[in-house]
């Protein structure tokens, strides 16, 4: 008898199927519902935002779509669906961290701090926190704002770094907090704050795409160093990663100059803005050597 038990758990042991090929995480919940749902921003030119239609676009979204297929190829699906659901900076890391959406196609910096939550594929983008203000409020340097109104949009690094300058350099400034990138921008528009703080790149996207570009400037001076943008996915996944991490370097070595070309360098939607924005050898090193590290000296 115990010689046939012990050969009976060695057949059920062959039989059952080895634990480490089982899906596990976030591909077992898209295998079980056919669904993948990204997370867009509704204001974050070039990179996620509305078209004229309405409809979700961008840089940002362009990628992830690359990994919705990386995603459909690893789990052999003949359909998948996708689902998206718009974000803000406040709600991005909750939604994403409570499985509500898969993937957060924006322009999220990839930071230590963040890495407590959610993890990160391939860097897509590098900026660095400036000002924009109008002409006509004459600043030139962070001693200009003392004691004025600034604003920042909630939930960013931005937002933290100006708060911290704001103590370290004593400027008293108020700073407020716009619940996404257009508004903050408008309040600059309208006058009630005399300078919004924002990463390099989507501030430039919004005076491009504003009544007036020629009222507003952009600091020449950094307020911080290089920082990375990545694709944000669920922590603690690394099966998940491990497809979005395949997907994106290969596109990024293959195809990524065009699509910065298309983005950046080209008309867009829906107004057919060129940001002329350049193709520096910081990015291209970065889309050729794809990693996605937080620290900026990586890059």
């Amino acid at each position: 008898m115990r010689f046939l038990t012990l050969a009976l758990v060695a057949v059920a042991c062959v039989a059952a199927p080895a634990r480490s090929d089982e899906l596990t995480g976030t591909l077992k919940k898209i295998k079980e519902t056919g669904i993948i749902t990204l997370g867009y921003r509704e204001s974050s030119v070039p990179f996620s935002y509305l078209d004229d239609k309405q409809q979700p676009v961008g840089f940002a979204l362009d990628i992830c779509r690359k990994i919705v297929d990386a995603v459909k190829t690893e789990l052999k699906l003949e359909k998948l669906d996708v689902k998206l659901n718009p974000v803000t900076s406040a709600t991005r890391i909750p939604l994403l961290a409570n499985g509500t959406v898969d993937l957060e196609c924006g322009s999220t910096t990839n930071n230590l701090d963040r890495q407590k939550q959610v993890a990160y594929t391939n860097t897509h983008f590098l900026t660095a926190t400036r000002l924009v203000t109008k002409k006509s409020a004459n600043i030139k340097s962070l001693d200009d704002l003392k004691g004025k109104t600034i604003v920042s949009t909630a939930g960013t690094t931005n937002i933290k770094q100006m708060n911290e300058l704001n103590t370290a350099k004593k400027l008293g400034m108020t700073i407020l907090s716009g619940k996404d990138h257009a508004e903050s921008f408008l309040m600059v528009e309208t006058d009630r704050a005399v300078a919004f703080a924002m990463d390099d790149i989507l501030l430039a996207s919004l005076v491009a795409s504003s009544k007036d570009p020629a009222a507003f400037e952009i600091s020449k001076d950094a307020l911080s160093p290089a920082e990375p943008y990545g694709i944000m996915l669920p922590k603690n996944d690394p099966a998940f990663k491990k497809v979005a991490d395949e997907a994106t370097a290969a596109f990024y070595k293959s195809d990524g100059p065009a699509l910065f070309k298309k983005w950046f360098q080209q008309p867009i939607p829906p107004k057919g803005l060129n940001l002329n924005f350049a193709l520096s050898p910081q990015l291209e090193k970065m889309l050729s050597s794809p990693k996605d590290s937080p620290d900026p000296a990586a890059y």
